[in-house]
This record gives C-alpha cells, sequence and structure tokens, in this order.
C-alpha cells in the first residue's frame, strides 16, 4: 500500500505531500525528516528501509520525489509509479525549485489523486491524468455560453426598462407632477423605491442643476424610442448634458448599438509562409453583412467606397443592382420597389483577395534557431508591413520540444507564456501598430532547428485589411440619408510560418 507522495528538499522538508490514507500531519513530517538521514551517500540506491516503512526516491535537482510505502509493497510496481509521478511534475511546473512546486501545489496534488486511489496505484498514463485534471466539458461550454448570452440579454433589457423609468420621472419632475407608477411602458407597476434602485445602478444619479431649465410649454411628451432614429438619441443625450447629467460611454454605447440599420464588416485571413522567406499562399475574404431593425428603413442604398489596389474580386448578393454597384459604387435590390429583409443578417457583398506577392503579408515573422552545443537559441521577431492596421491581442505560437523543460528567456518585447503541457511558448502582444511595428524575442532551450516549426499566429483588428467600407446610407425614396452604425472585425483563419 502507497502511504503517501512527497516533494521534499534535500534537508528533509516538505513542499507538498499528498497522504493516500489516515496519517497526522506529525507523523508525515517526522517521516520526511528522517529521510535524508537514512541514506548512504556511499551507495547509489533508489529505495531506503527502516523497521516500519519503505522509501522509494528519485531525485530532481535540488529536490526528491518520494513514495511512502509498507514493507511489504511491490517495489518493483512502486518504481514504475516513482517514475509517473517524477514525469508529472514538469507537465506543471517550469523549473523544479521550491517556490515552483508551491505555487503549483494544489495542480499536483490533483494529479497525484488520478495516479493513486486509497493507496493503490490506478491504471492511468500522463495523457489520461492531463485529460482528467482538465476536466474539459463540452456540455459546460454550452451551459456557460448559453449563460452569458442570457445574462447578457437581461442586463440590457435591465437599461432599457431603467432608461425608460428615469425619463419618465424627468418629465413628471419637468411638469410638476408625481412621479407616476411607470406601469404604461410595457412593464408591471413598480413603485418609486424600486425604481430609485434600478436607476442608480444603471446611471449615475441627477447631479445639481447648474442652471435652471428653460421652461417648457405643456402637453404630452415624447419618451424615448427604442429602435428610432438615431437623431432621437443624438437628442436626448444632448438634452441630458444641457441638465448637467454627466453621461458615461457605457451609458451612450446601449443606444449606439440600438441603430436601426447596422453593418458588420467582417474579413478573415489564411497565409501560409515558408521559414526561409517566401509567401506560399495568401488567402483573405471578407463580407459585408447588413442588419436592419425597421421596417422604415428597409428600401435604402449603402454607398460604398473601395480604396483597395491590392486587385481584390469583388461579388455583390444576386437581389443585389449589380450594374449599380459597377457605375456608383451603391449596394441597392434590382428592384427599387422591394425591401431588404428585416431582423436578419443578409451578406450584401463579399469580396477575395489570392495572392503570393510578399509584400501584400500584413505581419512578417522571422525564426532563427541556431544550434550550440547540446541546446538552441531560438531568435524570432516581428515587423508590421501594413502600417495603416492595429492589430490587438497579438499571440505568436513557438511549438518546443517535449521533456526538456522550460525554456530560458534572453531578452523580449511583450510577455510570454509556456505552456508545459501542450509543449509550446506564447509569445503575448497587446497592441502592434505604426508606432509599435517590430519587436524580438531571444530563447533557448534544448532541442533541434525543426523543433521550432511551424510558428502560429493568432490577433484580432477592429480596421480591415482590404480599405472597403460603407460611407453613407441613403433612401431610395427622396435620397436622404440614414444614420447607421458599423462594427468591423479582421481575424485569422490560419496564420502559419512552416
Amino acid at each position: 500500500v502507497l502511504l503517501a507522495a512527497a516533494v521534499c528538499t534535500k534537508a528533509g522538508k516538505a513542499i507538498v505531500s499528498r497522504q493516500f490514507v489516515e496519517m497526522t500531519r506529525t507523523r508525515i513530517e517526522g517521516l520526511l525528516a528522517a529521510f535524508p538521514k537514512l541514506m548512504n551517500t556511499g551507495k547509489q540506491h533508489t529505495f531506503v528501509e527502516t523497521e516500519s516503512v519503505r522509501y522509494v526516491y528519485q531525485p530532481m535537482e535540488k529536490l526528491y520525489m518520494v513514495l511512502i510505502t509498507t514493507k511489504n509493497s511491490n517495489i518493483l510496481e512502486d518504481l514504475e509509479t516513482l517514475r509517473l509521478f517524477s514525469r508529472v511534475i514538469p507537465e506543471y511546473c517550469r523549473a523544479l525549485e521550491e517556490n515552483e512546486i508551491s505555487e503549483h501545489c494544489f495542480d499536483l496534488i490533483f494529479a497525484f489523486d488520478e495516479i493513486v486511489a486509497l493507496g493503490y496505484r490506478e491504471n492511468v498514463n500522463l495523457a489520461q491524468i492531463r485529460t482528467f485534471t482538465e476536466m474539459d466539458s463540452h456540455e459546460e461550454k454550452v451551459f456557460r455560453a448559453v449563460r452569458e448570452t442570457q445574462e447578457r440579454e437581461a442586463k440590457a433589457e435591465m437599461r432599457r426598462k431603467a432608461k425608460e423609468l428615469q425619463q419618465a420621472r424627468r418629465d413628471a419632475e419637468r411638469h410638476g407632477k408625481k412621479a407616476p407608477g411607470f406601469g404604461g411602458f410595457g412593464s408591471s407597476a413598480v413603485s418609486g423605491g424600486v425604481t430609485a434602485m434600478i436607476t442608480e445602478t444603471i446611471i449615475e444619479t441627477e447631479k445639481p442643476k447648474v442652471a435652471p431649465a428653460p421652461a417648457r410649454p405643456s402637453g404630452p411628451s415624447k419618451a424615448l424610442k427604442l429602435g428610432a432614429k438615431g437623431k432621437e438619441v443624438d437628442n436626448f443625450v444632448d438634452k441630458l448634458k444641457s441638465e448637467g447629467e454627466n453621461i458615461m460611454t457605457s451609458d451612450l454605447s446601449f443606444f449606439l448599438c440600438l441603430s436601426s440599420v447596422h453593418m458588420k464588416i467582417e474579413e478573415k485571413i489564411s497565409l501560409t509562409c515558408g521559414r526561409d522567406g517566401g509567401l506560399q499562399n495568401m488567402e483573405l475574404h471578407g463580407m459585408i453583412m447588413l442588419h436592419i431593425s425597421d421596417e422604415k428603413f428597409a428600401r435604402i442604398r449603402l454607398h460604398v467606397e473601395n480604396e483597395d489596389k491590392r486587385g481584390v474580386q469583388l461579388q455583390t448578393h444576386p437581389n443585389v443592382d449589380k450594374k449599380l454597384f459597377t457605375t456608383e459604387s451603391q449596394i441597392g435590390l434590382k428592384n427599387p420597389e422591394k425591401s431588404f429583409p428585416i431582423n436578419s443578417d443578409v451578406g450584401v457583398l463579399k469580396w477575395r483577395l489570392q495572392t503570393t506577392e510578399e509584400s501584400f503579408i500584413p505581419l512578417t515573422i522571422n525564426c532563427w534557431p541556431s544550434e550550440s552545443g547540446n541546446s538552441c537559441d531560438v531568435n524570432i521577431e516581428y515587423e508590421l508591413q501594413e502600417e495603416s492596421l492595429e492589430l490587438n491581442d497579438v499571440i505568436i505560437t513557438i511549438p518546443l520540444p517535449s521533456g526538456v523543460g522550460a525554456p530560458v528567456i534572453g531578452e523580449i518585447d511583450g510577455e510570454y507564456r509556456h505552456d508545459s503541457r501542450r509543449n509550446l511558448l506564447e509569445w503575448c502582444l497587446p497592441v502592434i501598430d505604426a508606432k509599435n511595428k517590430t519587436g524580438s524575442l531571444e530563447f533557448s532551450i534544448a532541442g533541434q532547428p525543426n523543433d521550432f516549426f511551424p510558428v502560429q499566429v493568432s490577433f484580432i483588428s477592429k480596421k480591415n485589411y482590404c480599405n472597403i467600407q460603407v460611407t453613407k446610407v441613403t433612401q431610395v425614396d427622396g435620397n436622404s440619408p440614414v444614420r447607421f452604425s458599423t462594427e468591423t472585425t479582421f481575424l485569422v483563419d490560419k496564420y502559419e510560418i512552416l
């Protein structure tokens, strides 16, 4: 029976210990403190015995991995278990040092529990231990995604109700009337105390007015209508500001997302480069998705500005007037009397760029591994070629050889993460733009030059690569301008240096 598994210093101080049978702290500390004194330094053994227990151990730099077993346990099985314990520790710890072991003590204990249950070895390997401790569950991910969506919808509804209640209260105060019970705003009657609580959590409480508001003629007031023209939103916001109300940016974003005409411009890039330079293939796909939430704006035209000079191939939706787009760069339906669909995302224009022209690479990556004795010195650098872009949350992922420990980092721009489970080094850069267009990372680790490829890159940008934008939206009848909002995203589908 396996009594305990511990990582201790050469002096016998326990850093982390997991007991698999009932045992007091004093007992385990006494056993571990006695362990270094029992070892005969003149001989090399993997175990040592006392009258009551057997210690099976393995040195790990300045530490020991020790299993404490009964004397009648099978020592061959114990040695096999010891090897598995020793392989688990580098999976969670970058270095075999006391502070690193202490920092990841709970991860190690959970892994130890997967190896041994009630004193007996479980039939598991390293990959299974990793899977069991991660406990990655698809059902949990789906549940969390659904819950987050519900929470966002609830918050949006709460803000909407709070804005309505706040506006109604202000209107009542201006006319010298008592604040109504708010039953006529699509919700049940809410008491004044609850109203105040809701509005104060969403909007800052009213500040003292700097100047008295000008007298307004009595009459029915127009409350804010959701999904109405953006002009009404602007008027409402200006009105609040003129009355000394402090409008937060987060409050405004709630209104902006209510634009009746909203467009998503999304681009995805797939790129493969050779490690010695040269673009093997670069393919970029883009699309404009139109979402209309008010039927009053269903008959519109989008004015597109295309400043791309790289030879992008454009394609309109079959129901879009191709001649109108070719001659006037406007997106409108073939039949002007028809309307765009309401409350659904409609792809109206898509484009594609495929090239092997190196100058088109938005972000170049240069990785130079050079052998130095038994190890490799790796220099890797990036350069933003497309200076008009701003890349956010950039992660450059470099594979590492397995079973050689953590890399020794030299100079670095930005930060890094070492994923010992997947044998990856992640170079993390919050922003790459014209002001921060180049950077480098140096590290050394045991391995061969081929071990550090393919290098993979991921990022997100709020500015698209092909300079295609919607500059104006007008109604078909009368050509009057329509307020619209735009959401632009540039994403990575695949970005590899082979």
